[in-house]
């Protein structure tokens, strides 16, 4: 089992910065691929970013390449998101997740809600125009 607690969240104005946190219970966080999602209100959850187990692979949204970066620390047992450049439609609540599967990495499969097994409960961000 991986419990997952994020935290970071916050209001800034539009282009300004954040980063987001979500640390993970258990010894074998190093083996579990992750993945950052939002939802805003009234849409459906979307996939924002993604690292592999060991660090070496991310794969990004096409909404945030550029402007988010996506890490982690496996000593920390942590994965960070820094969101640069925010805009308003980056608003929404942010969700990090780890892949029901051990040692398994796939863009194609990074960026599906069905590949997560555990979910934090969330994180809200805002962005004022």
């Amino acid at each position: 089992q991986v419990q997952l607690v994020e935290s970071g969240g916050g209001l800034v104005q539009a282009g300004g910065s954040l980063r987001v946190s979500c640390v993970a219970s258990g010894r074998t966080f190093s083996s579990y691929s992750m993945g950052w999602f939002r939802q805003a209100p009234g849409k459906e959850r979307e996939f924002v970013a993604a690292i592999s187990w060991s660090g070496a692979s991310t794969y990004y949204a096409d909404a945030v390449k550029g402007r988010f970066t996506i890490s982690r620390d496996n000593a920390k047992n942590t994965v960070y998101l820094q969101l640069n450049s925010l805009k308003p439609e980056d608003t929404a609540v942010y969700y990090c997740a780890a892949d029901r599967e051990r040692l398994t990495w796939a863009t194609g499969r990074a960026k599906g809600v069905y590949a997560y097994g555990y979910w934090g409960q969330g994180t809200q961000v805002t962005v004022s125009s």
